[in-house]
């Protein structure tokens, strides 16, 4: 299973985004995907996850970014997406998206929570 992340760059504040995933060997409608970031010095940290499309497939998003960000899929290119508008100086991080081999019943927002890791996209924002 391999995913990976793309789409990042350098955007000044209020730009916008959108980063990418694309898996092989796991089709994404039926997994969790999260994405989560990790700025220089901080704990990798929950962004926001989509469920699998049997689950309904809302998205969950961590408080700093509801509003802005929007999660989504291509199930036809394998592919969740995460729309980033009104970015921050803040936001600036290295974006991951991960998969969740089983569906768990809590809110999945944990590292531990998902399997398999993309190698990440750098997000810079200059404010």
């Amino acid at each position: 299973v391999q995913l990976q992340a793309s789409g990042g760059g350098s955007v000044q504040a209020g730009g916008s985004l959108r980063l990418s995933c694309v898996a092989s060997g796991r089709t994404l409608s039926r997994h969790a995907v999260g994405w989560f970031r990790q700025a220089p010095g901080k704990e990798r940290e929950f962004v926001g996850n989509i469920r699998r499309s049997a689950y309904g497939g809302s998205p969950n998003y961590v408080d700093s970014v509801k509003g802005r960000f929007t999660i989504s899929r291509d199930n036809a290119k394998n592919t969740v997406y995460l729309q980033m508008n009104s970015l921050k100086f803040e936001d600036t991080a290295v974006y991951y998206c991960a998969l969740a081999e089983r569906h768990l019943a809590g809110p999945m927002i944990r590292a531990y929570d998902y399997d398999y890791w993309g190698q990440g996209t750098q997000v810079t924002v200059s404010s």
